[in-house]
């Protein structure tokens, strides 16, 4: 069954290159986001883990953990990020989990149950394992998205993501298009007019459905 917004992510226990992990337990209450990947060692997936390694103290501002995953072994991942520490001048001090059996990336539903590593197998193989998950504190999807294979991430957008969800969960709001942080936010059409003035003070109506107040702090 596919995963959906607002379920509770699978809790799974894993090797990294770090050691063993029980993925709720290291979650634990930060934010967290699971990057994942079908091989290592390949062109456009060095890139966005450098991409990732670059945005290091962005995640830590927002109280958030990376960790990859990628269908190799730890020690290939051990390997693997020195060519995405040289190519990014930055540390990768992110966990990868190796998903050698498939389990995660199949609790995820990033592959179909009968899946598996064929001898001789190329990203091909697995090129549905290139999804992010941005999941909550309380174990709970709150976005994903799918790439295919010759199209790099754009991380900036998943730090963007990442904001407006911290945003809009923290505070009982919503955000427009293209929204970064400082921009006006939307106020619910859940929320009546008198609530509003009372929650956020001062409001502009565009239009009956929609409202815009400026950003809590």
């Amino acid at each position: 069954m596919a995963l959906r917004i607002n379920d509770t992510v699978p809790n799974f226990t894993a090797e990294t290159d770090q050691g063993t992990i029980k993925f709720h337990d290291w979650i634990g209450d930060s934010w967290a986001i699971l990057f994942s990947h079908p091989k290592d060692f390949t062109p456009v997936c060095t890139t966005e883990f450098g991409a990732v390694a670059q945005l290091a103290d962005e995640w830590a501002k927002r109280a958030t953990k990376v960790i990859g995953l990628s269908v190799d072994g730890v020690e290939d991942h051990k390997a693997w990020k020195g060519d995405i520490e040289k190519t990014s001048g930055a540390p990768a001090g992110f966990p990868i989990i190796a998903d050698e059996d498939l389990a995660v990336s199949k609790a995820f539903d990033m592959l179909p149950a009968e899946a598996y590593l064929p001898d001789g197998r190329t990203p091909a193989d697995s090129a549905t394992v290139r999804a992010v998950f941005i999941i909550g504190p309380d174990k709970k999807l709150k976005l994903s998205m799918v790439y295919p294979m010759n199209v790099g991430r754009n991380f900036a957008e998943v730090l963007r993501a990442l904001d407006g969800l911290q945003m809009a969960n923290g505070n009982g709001v919503a955000t427009p298009a293209n929204w970064t942080v400082g921009d006006d936010v939307i106020v619910p059409t859940t929320v009546s007019d008198e609530d509003a003035k009372a929650k956020f003070g001062d409001f502009k109506t565009v239009l009956p459905y929609l409202r815009t107040t400026a950003a809590p702090s």
